[in-house]
């Protein structure tokens, strides 16, 4: 698999068929990116169970935050990584253990030696991308927001002369 660029029918594949996902390195902070991913993809329908030890026995968004993905109660089909590319490769490996179907890492997480053991295990791999902007993009989102829809722009209007008052 290239990991410098999945085509969409890959990316929303994964997307269609996903249902539970362990998102490691959630933080119960509101103003944190993993807590805006978080409520998004809750509101989409998937089942979000988030992951972290600085954390575990509290209520993020409805779902008790588990230390390790060893503790949840039922297998994910998903596991979402926010955690740097360093720490990402043993969190990879549990998500093999548990019998995960994909792993996701983040934007700016990159794990190639990870990657190459999930696919090796036969799982699917996404690194350096965000479920919420890909779904938000696959599925239409993004337009209902302004972008692509010539509502919001970066090109400057000319400037009108100024109308000369008596």
């Amino acid at each position: 698999m290239n990991h410098d660029s999945y085509s969409d029918a890959y990316l929303r594949g994964i997307l269609e068929r996903v249902r539970t996902i362990a998102m490691v390195g959630a933080s119960p902070n509101w103003n944190r990116p993993s807590f805006f991913v978080m409520k998004y993809l809750q509101g989409k329908g998937y089942r979000i169970i988030p992951v972290n030890p600085r954390a575990a026995g509290e209520i993020i968004l409805g779902e008790v935050t588990y230390a390790d993905l060893a503790d949840l109660p039922e297998a994910a089909d998903m596991v979402d990584i926010f955690r740097n590319a360093e720490a990402a490769g043993p969190i990879t490996d549990a998500a093999v253990t548990l019998g995960a179907a994909v792993v996701w890492m983040q934007l700016t997480v990159r794990n190639d030696a990870a990657a190459a053991r999930a696919e090796t295990a036969g799982l699917h791999v996404v690194m350096d991308r965000c479920p919420k902007i890909e779904y938000a993009r696959l599925f239409g989102e993004i337009g209902r927001h302004g972008i692509n829809s010539n509502v919001i722009t970066a090109k400057r209007r000319p400037v009108k002369p100024a109308r000369k008052l008596m």
